[in-house]
């Protein structure tokens, strides 16, 4: 029988203090995993590209699945991700669903890796 994975909601704040501070230990460093796990692919970083680089207003699903060359259905299963991963907020608009970046979440993030630079 297959192991089952840990459910853990990774929307909410990041867990705790740079990795660099002391070791992390395995709740914290599979927290961590999760988000990166969900910027682990190529179609991901550049939707949060775009979404970085947009005004507060939010693309369109649609828009975005064409800027990507990808299937608004593929476009939606990437959102999806971020959106669980924190990394991405949806608001519904009659039809269409808008997406906005959380660049706190990235800079959340970075903190965590203990990076210097800011990413949002």
């Amino acid at each position: 029988m297959p192991k089952s994975l840990p459910v853990i909601d990774v929307s909410g704040p990041i867990c705790c203090a740079p990795v660099s501070a002391a070791p992390v230990d395995d709740a914290a460093a599979l927290e961590i995993a999760l988000r990166l796990k969900a910027l682990a692919d190529p179609a991901r970083i550049k939707l949060l590209s775009i979404l970085l680089a947009d005004d507060a207003d939010g693309v369109c699903t649609c828009d975005l699945a064409t800027g990507l060359g990808l299937t608004e259905a593929t476009t939606s299963h990437h959102l999806g991700q971020l959106r669980k991963a924190g990394m991405v907020i949806p608001e519904r608009r009659g039809m269409n669903v808008y997406y906005r970046a959380q660049p706190e979440s990235l800079n959340a993030l970075c903190t965590v890796l203990g990076t210097s630079a800011n990413c949002g």
